[in-house]
């Protein structure tokens, strides 16, 4: 046997045992008085005698292998707390506390968490593969027995880590993955095939933590159909998180955990251990339960059958029905009006405005999603009593308010409304607007967004969940052509139709050169623009809006015929540049969105008879287009 000093090496134990892992060091930490939201990494030099108690408590409940406190120990983590400069110190004394805390038989494993987390890998913006060489130096340099990655979301991403660790040595390493959905990765990868994966990337074992409680990740286990020869890891959290006058809690007893035990065995799990709201108690229920048991070998008759994994059922396809927006845009000039949400509780003006706007011809009325971080009322809601009125809408959604779970539940409400065609922006950040104490939420980027709307769309949740249905989607994206580097908001508009966008909608623009420029950058660009145009009512609005709003930039001569103009004629002076803008628009596009200034749609009503106009009468003649019907 393979031996390290007078004990076995852990690559040779688990061969032949079960090992005890230990428990949720963060739960322990927050009980004993440190913060949520501390950087509980810089304990380790900080307070090292508070982290090895906490060490100490799990390895006399019964754990063989300690982890490191070392999860978000990676530049990423620790340069947000100002503590980049010393992360070689930091795991390296995490790997001595854990040392130091167990005995004789005890094995340590430096563990380093998932960088991407929530975020989705590409969207970082940093070199993973760097970060993770780097964190894992520093923990070899103490020769732990072994290195443990969990929590990643990715398989991708956790095959990257491993690369990055095998690259530097040879020692064993675990390999966790915490799943979104049940049997099935971030990523779309069932866990048999993300095991697999992970084994041909170097892992020496594989396992599930995080997220779900002994029962779920049992369940996905035996789904997964693994052989007794595998390796695997299991290291669930204590049931749901819950908040219980004001604690969070967790609802397993020690004694579940203990008899859950039993079951991962039988299941062919090695290598046991808690996540988030385990305690030593839990550690102990489990040693106590396992204790004098060996590994169910392969072929054992008391092997739990793997259930059998159901065929996902086919998803009923979506019927042909009349051109949406985006379709619509290619063969005629299409008209989309926005039209602001109220800010009090009637809705009657609004509900007024609409229908005059689909009279004049508007193709779709969209309403903004709280826009400037401004309390509005629900685009939902009034977009499904427009629906009900025969109005069209096409609603913003912005990643502001709301967190992957309500961002999908609110895609899968507009669904069922039948509202379908969307905006995805990012939403302006809250401390912006009415309620600047409130918190923005942006869990995803614009770009994930519109990758979400797009699963939906093939039936499929963003976690990986068939839907039994299909949505149907379409899809728009914003575009800032005020910038100074054309070229570069060109490139990030590349990116948000490769993501999945339908067509685009511009800021309004107040520069009829701006239209040429813009068609000229766009003409390789595959889905149709609309461009934005926002009459002005007087002065002091265009002062407003070239100085103090995001994204719109309006040109001196248009701000010195403002400031020629009062009273009503200031009005129809900004209905008079609408205009002629229209008119270059026009000449190159066949997507017009006018933006309704201060609910007073009476200006856009009328601009959009104007257009009709020009259209019916031939002044102006839509532009061909692939047809993407063909």
């Amino acid at each position: 046997m393979e031996t390290t000093g007078t004990r076995p090496s852990l690559r040779s134990y688990w061969r032949d045992h079960l090992i005890v892992g230990d428990g949720a060091m963060g739960t322990q930490l927050y009980s004993l008085g440190v913060p949520i939201g501390a950087c509980a990494q810089e304990l380790n030099i900080s307070q090292p005698d508070l982290v090895a108690s906490v060490h100490h408590s799990y390895y006399d409940a019964g754990a063989r292998l300690l982890e490191t406190n070392t999860f978000g120990a990676h530049r990423p983590m620790l340069e947000r707390y100002g503590l980049g400069a010393q992360l070689e110190e930091i795991n390296r004394a995490g790997v001595r506390l854990a040392r130091a805390a167990g005995g004789d038989d005890a094995y340590v494993a430096g563990t380093i968490g998932s960088i991407a987390g929530v975020r989705l890998p590409s969207e970082l913006g940093i070199d993973l593969e760097a970060a993770y060489t780097e964190q894992a130096q520093a923990l070899l340099a103490e020769a732990p027995d072994a290195l443990l990655l969990e929590t990643f979301l990715d398989v991708s991403e956790l095959e990257l880590a491993i690369g990055a660790i095998r690259a530097l040595t040879t020692i064993p390493v675990m390999a966790q993955l915490s799943l979104i959905e049940h049997n099935v990765t971030r990523d779309g990868i069932p866990v048999h095939d993300a095991f697999l994966r992970l084994r041909a990337a170097g892992a020496d074992v594989v396992g599930l933590n995080c997220r779900y409680g002994p029962a779920d990740i049992a369940a996905s286990l035996e789904r997964a159909a693994l052989g007794n020869e595998w390796l695997v890891s299991a290291y669930p959290n204590a049931g749901l998180l819950s908040l219980i006058d004001g604690e969070y809690t967790y609802p397993s007893e020690p004694a579940y955990f203990g008899a859950m035990a039993k079951r991962f065995r039988h299941i062919g799990v090695r290598v046991f251990g808690g996540c988030c709201g385990t305690t030593p108690a839990h550690i102990r229920a489990i040693a106590d339960a396992l204790r004098g048991l060996a590994p169910v070998q392969p072929g054992a008759s008391d092997r739990t059958a793997p259930a059998p994994v159901a065929p996902v059922a086919p998803v009923a396809p979506v019927a042909p029905g009349p051109l949406r927006i985006h379709e619509k845009v290619r063969r005629e000039f299409t008209v989309i009006v926005e039209l602001d949400p109220p800010k009090e509780l009637d809705a009657s003006e609004f509900l007024r405005g609409a229908r005059a706007l689909q009279e004049a011809g508007a193709d779709a009325v969209t309403l903004a999603d709280n826009s400037l971080a401004v309390t509005r009322m629900s685009n939902l809601a009034l977009g499904a009593l427009m629906k009900g009125d025969g109005i069209e809408p096409l609603l913003h959604i912005s990643c502001r308010d709301r967190n992957l779970i309500g961002q999908q539940s609110h895609l899968m409400g507009l669904h069922a409304l039948g509202i379908d065609q969307v905006l995805a922006i990012t939403g302006d950040p809250s401390r912006f607007g009415d309620f600047p104490g409130a918190t923005s939420v942006f869990d995803m980027s614009s770009f994930e967004l519109i990758r979400m709307i797009k699963q939906l769309n093939a039936g499929v949740s963003s976690t990986g969940r068939a839907l039994k249905n299909q949505a149907k989607f379409v899809v728009g994206a914003a575009f800032n052509p005020h910038v100074p580097h054309l070229d570069k908001a060109i490139r990030r508009l590349e990116r948000k139709v490769e993501a999945g966008a339908d067509f685009i909608m511009t800021q309004p623009i107040y520069d009829a050169q701006m239209f040429a420029v813009l068609s000229e950058a766009t003409r390789h660009i595959p889905v149709p623009l609309f461009v934005g145009i926002m009459p002005l009512t007087n002065a002091r609005n265009a002062e407003f809006l070239h100085n103090e709003v995001p994204g719109i930039r309006l040109t001196d001569e248009v701000r010195a015929r403002l400031r020629a103009c009062t009273g009503p004629r200031a009005r129809e002076e900004g209905l008079a540049i609408a205009r002629e803008l229209i008119d270059v628009a026009m000449d190159h596009f066949n997507g017009l969105y006018l933006i309704t200034p201060l609910l007073r749609f009476e200006m856009t009503v009328s601009l959009a008879h104007y257009i009709r106009e020009a259209a019916r009468s031939g002044l102006k003649t839509p532009h061909p287009c692939p047809d993407i019907l063909d």
